[in-house]
């Protein structure tokens, strides 16, 4: 296969919107963990719900994920 006939390769995602999509991100995932660190501090042992606690910690934890691969990306270009 010759090199002239090989098509260029181009980003799936544009380069241009990492710092965005890092701001963002990060942002939902502050307000995700007040809410888990309000939610813990002021719940009693009858008002507790598991399943609350991982619902919010597990979107938390998506919205950090994403985000710092975003940055880490934005740090790249």
């Amino acid at each position: 296969m010759e090199l002239e006939a090989m098509s260029r390769y181009t980003r799936p995602v544009n380069p241009a919107i990492f710092p965005r999509m890092t701001v963002v991100l990060l942002a939902a995932d502050m307000f995700f963990t007040s809410w888990f660190f309000v939610y813990k501090v002021t719940s009693t042992k009858y008002t507790w719900d598991i399943y609350k606690e991982l619902l919010i910690s597990l979107v938390a934890s998506l919205f950090m994920g994403f985000g710092v691969l975003c940055l880490l990306l934005w740090m790249d270009t």
